[in-house]
């Protein structure tokens, strides 16, 4: 069998813009460029802002509509029919429609300056098991439910996967040694607003052809929802560091009420900073444990997650954001216990802004309960001050990298470590409410590093209710960090935003540590 791109039918743009009812500019005298390419998805972006909505059609054959979980799990793809194989150091696969999938994307290849659609065909896929009664009957598609890219990532023997596009406008990235965790969105509109969440879809892809050694690709998406269009432009680096630089242009069609700008989704069950205990045999269940800020002043902070018990949404205020991120720090075996979700192993993820529309905004923070860890509860964005209202464009440029425990720049000493409880002395005839709180919170790294315990080590700390007591900073026993601890007690029902740093001989030396109390939390 012959792979996907052999059997591609070539044609010209303009009979993929007609089909959108819009004129097409005719490609240079070379054909069509990455450039060019995504001009012309723009400008179709730009036009469907100017109409009504269209929702997408299922358009899947009869056969695969009402595939069932188990039938989907059965359906495989070929390897050896993988989009550039044997060509180019990365490769495509391709996900089969159906099931949670049921209008499916459009995907089309730039080579040498001509675009050509890739059609879906059954015999790009294995149906194993239960999936067996649907081959040969699901012909006539007219897309997929998305794709992965390979890249020889660990080895240069294998090709592992580093990008999946795939569901609405989600996507994951992974690193060296990494396995998939927390999740990207292309936008996020409304979140955690009272009037519900919209969704946005990439509806069409086009996989620009990389060079035969080459460790970068491009891939442009069109973007649609009830709100908002979109063109994005993604260039993947693949390598000992996997960063993927993206170019936006949004329009929209009618006013947002929330415009979320380079979203991440991920999952915080429970922690070394959770105030309930969890019956289960592992310390940490998390795909991520803090956001991770640097604000346009420079400053370092570090946010602890958590599982609350009511939906909470928190801003970071900020200007001309220096980046943001959330991670997964530890990255032990031991912190997790977990041999099969190998939560040592999952990817920390950092933004950095590069150009656009950010200006004056703030870095949410929205956390969901959640009764497991197969639920994703945790989102963070940017969200811009100012209203974007039906006909306005935005325009963003940022940097998206795959780390592990340590985020572009050069982070100060940072939080190691952060526990709460009790804050009663063992024994005390009368003892004070649960309400009152001990905190720890252990630093390391930087320049704290090699000091001494008489070194003159502070201690920066304030909070917007309530009242701090018994606050104290010292060197830990192995002399490998320096703890901060203190008392709250809290004002009546107000909830308490607290900060910390440490400064050395006055100047500050760490990231500032944030964490808001929550008296439902008790």
């Amino acid at each position: 069998m012959r792979r996907i791109g052999r059997q591609a039918r070539r044609v010209g743009f303009t009979g993929l813009l007609c089909l959108a009812g819009l004129p097409a500019a005719a490609p240079g005298e070379d054909g069509w460029t990455a450039e060019s390419l995504f001009e012309q998805v723009t400008e179709l972006a730009a036009a469907r802002s100017k109409s009504a909505f269209e929702p997408p059609v299922s358009g899947l054959p009869e056969a695969l509509r009402d595939i069932s979980y188990d039938q989907y799990r059965a359906i495989r793809f070929r390897p050896e029919q993988a989009l550039w194989r044997g060509e180019t150091r990365f490769e495509v696969q391709f996900f089969h429609p159906g099931f949670l999938f049921p209008y499916p994307v459009r995907l089309n290849t730039l080579e040498s300056g001509v675009i050509s659609p890739i059609a879906f065909r059954q015999d790009l896929f294995r149906y194993d098991a239960e999936a067996a009664a649907l081959e040969g009957k699901g012909e006539g598609g007219n897309g997929f439910a998305g794709f992965r890219l390979h890249y020889p990532l660990n080895t240069d023997g294998h090709k592992d996967e580093v990008m999946v596009f795939l569901g609405a406008s989600y996507f994951r990235l992974v690193g060296p040694g990494q396995v998939y965790g927390l999740s990207t969105r292309g936008l996020a509109i409304d979140t955690a607003s009272p009037e519900g969440e919209e969704f946005p879809a990439f509806r069409e892809f086009w996989l620009v052809r990389p060079g035969p050694e080459a460790d970068r690709v491009t891939i442009l998406a069109l973007l649609d929802s009830p709100s908002v269009s979109g063109a994005y432009r993604f260039d993947l680096t693949a390598g000992e560091e996997v960063a993927v630089d993206v170019e936006k242009y949004l329009f929209a069609r009618t006013d947002v009420g929330k415009l979320g700008v380079a979203p991440l989704t991920s999952m915080y069950h429970f922690g070394a900073t959770s105030e309930r205990s969890y019956d289960d045999f592992r310390p940490r269940v998390h795909d991520s444990e803090g956001l991770q800020v640097l604000t346009g002043a420079g400053e370092w902070i570090w946010r602890p997650l958590a599982n609350p018990r009511a939906v909470r949404g928190t801003s970071l205020r900020d200007r001309d954001p220096g980046g943001f991120g959330l991670v997964q720090r530890n990255r032990e075996f031991a912190d997790y216990l977990d041999m099969e979700a190998e939560y040592h192993r999952r990817p920390s993820q950092w933004v950095t802004p590069m150009g656009g529309d950010w200006g004056a905004g703030g870095v949410e923070l929205v956390e969901i309960p959640a009764p497991d860890e197969t639920i994703d509860n945790i989102v963070a964005f940017w969200v811009g001050d100012r209203p974007f209202s039906a006909g306005e464009r935005r325009h963003y440029r940022y940097r998206l990298t795959v780390f592990d425990d340590t985020p572009p720049g050069d982070p100060p000493a940072r939080v190691v470590r952060t526990r709460s409880g009790w804050g009663a002395v063992p024994g005390a005839a009368d003892p004070p409410p649960r309400s009152l709180r001990r905190y720890i919170v252990d630093f390391a790294g930087g320049a704290l590093e090699g000091l001494g315990p008489d070194a003159a080590v502070g201690v920066q700390l304030d909070t917007s209710a309530g009242r701090l007591d018994d606050v104290h900073v010292r060197r830990l026993p192995d002399g490998e960090g320096w703890r901060a601890t203190f008392l709250l007690d809290p004002a009546g029902g107000r909830a308490a935003d607290l900060r910390l740093l440490l400064t050395l001989d006055g100047a500050p030396v760490t990231e500032t540590w944030n964490h808001v109390w929550y008296p439902d939390e008790l």
